[in-house]
């Protein structure tokens, strides 16, 4: 795979305010990488941001005509990617140094399939608040059944996986809907527990508004199939855990 060890996936839109940091963080892992942006069909001025890191080579970037959604552009970043793991970024967050070069060491030395690191909470302007959400060592699928503790921006998947499930969706959490059916196969995830994720509280985002993710995840809980008894009694368990990750 032109020895890269990890395709980095970052879907945008409208996202000039953030991008450059999400690429800076990008650009300063320590480990073969190729970062792939895929763009939403943006009309501000992201497009011309991220061509003005393009000199460097590690940069893939490819603008839908039209808006795609987010799903979408994850999955074809997934395809265009030539690394042996893929890495999910937000436009919006970005990463510690040594993120990618931790991450990539465990899976190679535990033959793990999916990771997902800790993260700090920013505010909108990128302050740290010092408020870090830790993960599980051991993720099964009736542990994740309970909420969902992998974020996105934190995860890293082996490409195989990543392509065998892709992400769909936009209108439920399609991200929570991928680890789930990767976890139900069999495979467990794994945490490391340090925040090396800056992961910003967004206003009006899909996971920041608390109703509309809660109803969005008792969704998830019916797509995959999940009785109403069983869908209700994992979506009360994901209510409490809620509550209280952010007391």
């Amino acid at each position: 795979m032109d020895n890269i060890s990890v395709s980095v996936i970052i879907p945008v839109y409208n996202c000039e305010r953030y991008i450059g940091k999400a690429i800076e963080s990008v650009l300063a892992q320590k480990v073969d990488l190729e970062c792939i942006i895929v763009d939403d069909n943006s009309t501000d001025k992201t497009s011309s941001i991220v061509k003005s890191y393009m000199d460097d080579a590690r940069i893939k970037y490819v603008k839908n005509e039209t808006n795609k959604g987010v799903a979408y552009n994850r999955n074809l970043g997934v395809k265009m990617a030539r690394g042996k793991y893929v890495a999910f970024l937000d436009a919006d967050d970005y990463w510690t140094e040594d993120k990618l070069s931790v991450q990539l060491s465990f899976m190679e030395e535990n033959g793990a399939v999916l990771t997902s690191t800790g993260r700090e909470l920013m505010d909108e302007d990128g302050n740290l608040s010092g408020k870090c959400i830790n993960i599980p060592e051991k993720i099964t699928y009736k542990r994740l059944l309970t909420g969902n503790v992998i974020n996105t921006s934190a995860s890293m998947v082996l490409t195989e996986v990543a392509r065998k499930y892709p992400m769909v969706n936009d209108r439920l959490h399609e991200d929570y809907i991928m680890w789930l059916s990767i976890l139900k196969d069999g495979n467990v995830a794994y945490g490391i527990n340090e925040p090396m994720l800056k992961y910003r509280m967004v206003k009006g985002s899909k996971s920041n508004n608390k109703f509309k993710s809660a109803r969005m995840t008792y969704g998830v809980y019916r797509y995959i199939g999940l009785s109403p008894v069983k869908a209700f009694y994992y979506f009360c368990c994901y209510a409490v855990k809620g509550v209280l990750k952010y007391i």
